[in-house]
């Protein structure tokens, strides 16, 4: 229960950093660690720990100009753009409830529609932003392996496996805006 307490409260804090438009970051750099996890696999990951701003978060709207890069979206575009987001954003809360539940099947089928497709591929690429592409695409395949884990039954090690996708979020929303 602790866990999917914490794992809630990142999401909190993913919406409410996201939104808030106060980033350090410059505008092309991410913050990523390199992390080995127990199958001694290393992947990329965004760090919370090294983000000063998710710890001690200040709601200074229009203090400091919003840094991240622009996609200059079309409005159609943007509207898809959201609408994906938010698919995703439901996918993670019916993983987390899921989880909870000890529902690992159901879990599994939740983490596999946020799963690298050939339609994600074309997704990602289609923004004409090389850092973007990447980012959406290791977040894609890191949802891949959170599916494997899943379905091992190991609540302990797909709630880390959730934190590690969920950590793609945080660097891209961190980074760019629409």
């Amino acid at each position: 229960m602790k866990n999917i307490l914490i794992v809630s409260l990142l999401m909190a804090g993913l919406f409410l950093y996201s939104c808030s438009g106060n980033n350090s970051n410059k505008q092309t750099e991410t913050k990523i660690a390199k992390v080995r996890d127990d199958s001694g696999m290393r992947h990329e990951m965004g760090n919370m720990a090294n983000c000063p701003e998710m710890g001690g978060m200040k709601h200074e709207m229009g203090n400091e100009s919003d840094k991240r890069v622009s996609l200059n979206l079309s409005p159609k575009k943007a509207q898809h753009q959201l609408m994906n987001m938010r698919n995703h954003l439901e996918a993670v809360q019916s993983i987390i409830n899921y989880l909870s539940k000890n529902e690992f099947d159901s879990a599994a089928l939740a983490s596999s529609s946020l799963g690298l497709s050939d339609e994600m591929k074309m997704m990602c690429s289609s923004f004409g932003n090389e850092e973007f592409e990447r980012l959406g695409l290791e977040f894609h395949k890191s949802a891949d392996r959170m599916t494997e884990t899943i379905k091992t039954k190991d609540k302990e090690k797909s709630l880390e496996s959730l934190s590690l996708t969920l950590n793609y979020c945080i660097s891209c929303h961190s980074s760019f805006k629409q």
